[in-house]
């Protein structure tokens, strides 16, 4: 073999080795999640039933589309309702209502968010459930001769008259109070949970709030 084609030879032997380099530089990424299930009902507010949810990944570099159920982070937006585990097992917590379901993950500096999947908790009050009537509501009173306001999603009063709205069993909100002009803010009663000047509830039932305002 002369040296030309021998050159010749290890040019494109080069050459194919740069690309094949080349095509392995780019790592698989993910694209989209979906959770292929529509939802559910539990006729009880019971831990023990469950349903299993599965996430599928959609990739690029190279395309295809993998069962990754265990690898997102899954999510409930209501998990006083509704508690999913890393495995996709979806069953109800405490309480009854609606809660969404959605799974996240991760990929470099891409946060990658599925669909989201609704499930409902219902039933008789013997099963943890409120009884079937008229949705819980809610009231945000004041207390205090200071001055200020309290909002939340679906709520906004201000000193000194109280306001209500009725929303869905088993909804969680959270209310936030803000002191005006020279008030401080003295605290809140009634709340599931408290965190500086925000109120958590939890609706079962109809219920009360107190926000203090302070002069």
């Amino acid at each position: 073999m002369s040296r030309k084609w021998f050159s010749v030879l290890a040019l494109i032997a080069t050459a194919t080795l740069f690309l094949s380099l080349s095509s392995c530089a780019y790592n698989q990424h993910l694209v989209s999640i979906n959770i292929p299930e529509k939802g559910g009902t539990f006729g009880a507010a019971d831990p023990s039933l469950f349903f299993n949810f599965k996430a599928f990944g959609t990739y690029i570099h190279p395309p295809e589309t993998k069962d990754i159920t265990t690898l997102v982070t899954w999510q409930s937006d209501n998990p006083q309702v509704v508690q999913v585990t890393g495995a996709g097992v979806v069953s109800p917590n405490l309480g009854c209502g609606l809660g969404n379901i959605y799974a996240t993950f991760k990929d470099g500096s891409n946060q990658v968010v599925s669909n989201s999947v609704p499930i409902t908790v219902e039933g008789p009050a013997s099963s943890g459930c409120t009884p079937p009537g008229p949705q819980p509501i809610l009231t945000v009173s004041f207390a205090g001769t200071g001055t200020g306001t309290v909002t939340g999603s679906g709520i906004s009063c201000s000193t000194p008259s109280s306001c209500s709205n009725q929303f869905t069993t088993g909804s969680a909100l959270v209310l936030t109070a803000s002191p005006s002009g020279t008030s401080i803010f003295g605290g809140w009663s009634g709340c599931s949970s408290t965190s500086g000047v925000d109120c958590t509830v939890f609706l079962q039932n109809n219920l009360t709030v107190t926000a203090t305002f302070n002069p």
